[in-house]
């Protein structure tokens, strides 16, 4: 399911799979936290195609998608009002439509809340996990509130720290009560600690199949064991802020994959950039959603990852687990 309606999963080609177009990142991040420019983000989704690229999955939570689309009003906020009964704001549905229709990138929506801090609204407390669930529902079946628009997947949601706090609990299951009744892959935030096992054992409590989790960041996690034993779980381990940089911090994650590949799970890597500032635009001076297409692919390459091997992860893995084929 995509901004633009349904398409087949053998159409959906080379697809990153964890990104952001409009965001509003401010809380955190003050100079370069806010991303609302349809122009620009045409331009970087116009590289993005031209260098082979399809498919761009959107996973902005909802906290993030206030205040982050064109013509805003000047009217940045970092969360909905606490009456809120979007899960995005409907002119950022509407801007990611209307920017998919005019570059020809197919982009699939997210839905769901973010993490600690973001999740600390009355809204969000007063609510029980399964009225939280029914929204996403509604998104995923539906529609978002306010338009005709469709989510393709959950998420990004997920952990602030190296534990999964009360409201991240609570968002996860109503997470995973969604996805048990759509089938809706969860992709998730599990940033600098392997939070992601926690995640991923509470998704299964709640009765979702490994093969619908995709736990992300994980390359921020240098710890190849976590990677192996997520893997073995048969969840997906994604490999998601890969951007130009240190040379140390591009081989580590070539070297990550690689080794998972030669371990026998190369059905379980997805890989992405995760843009989520402006600094990672090519605009100013980052690398914008073609750098793994035209920069990191060389680095595989180089490292014995082979065309198929490369296609695998970045058309097979991504057509498996946004069609509900895996798990």
């Amino acid at each position: 399911m995509t901004a633009t309606g349904a398409v087949e999963g053998a159409r959906l080609g080379t697809t990153l799979m964890h990104e952001h177009v409009f965001i509003n990142l401010l809380r955190e991040y003050r100079g370069t936290g806010l991303i609302q420019d349809l122009p620009l983000m045409r331009s970087e989704l116009d590289r993005y195609r031209e260098a082979g690229g399809v498919t761009l999955v959107d996973v902005t939570s909802a906290e993030l998608t206030w205040g982050a689309s064109p013509d805003p009003g000047g009217v940045y906020s970092a969360r909905p009002p606490a009456s809120a009964e979007h899960t995005r704001a409907p002119d950022n549905v509407a801007a990611l439509h209307e920017l998919s229709v005019a570059t020809g990138v197919r982009i699939v929506l997210g839905t769901g809340h973010y993490r600690d801090p973001y999740l600390a609204y009355e809204d969000f407390d007063r609510k029980s996990v399964d009225a939280i669930s029914e929204l996403l529902v509604r998104d995923l079946v539906e529609g978002f509130a306010g338009t005709r628009i469709r989510a393709g997947l959950i998420g990004e949601v997920g952990s602030d720290q190296w534990f999964i706090s009360a409201r991240e609990e609570r968002n996860l299951r109503a997470s995973a009560r969604a996805s048990r009744r759509t089938n809706a892959v969860i992709s998730t935030h599990a940033a600098r600690w392997p939070v992601g096992r926690r995640q991923l054992d509470l998704l299964l409590e709640e009765g979702v199949s490994p093969g619908r989790v995709i736990i992300g960041h994980c390359d921020t996690v240098n710890i190849p064991e976590y990677h192996l034993d997520l893997a073995r779980s048969g969840c997906y381990v994604q490999f998601d802020t890969i951007r130009p940089g240190a040379e140390f911090a591009l081989n580590t994650r070539v070297s990550h994959i690689v080794s998972l590949i030669r371990a026998g799970f190369i059905d379980s890597i997805l890989l992405s950039h995760d843009v989520c500032g402006r600094d990672h635009l090519h605009a100013y001076g980052g690398g914008g959603f073609d750098y793994i297409s035209r920069h990191f692919a060389k680095r595989l390459a180089q490292a014995g990852v082979d065309a198929g091997e490369l296609d695998h992860i970045l058309i097979e893995n991504p057509r498996r687990a946004l069609s509900g084929e895996a798990g």
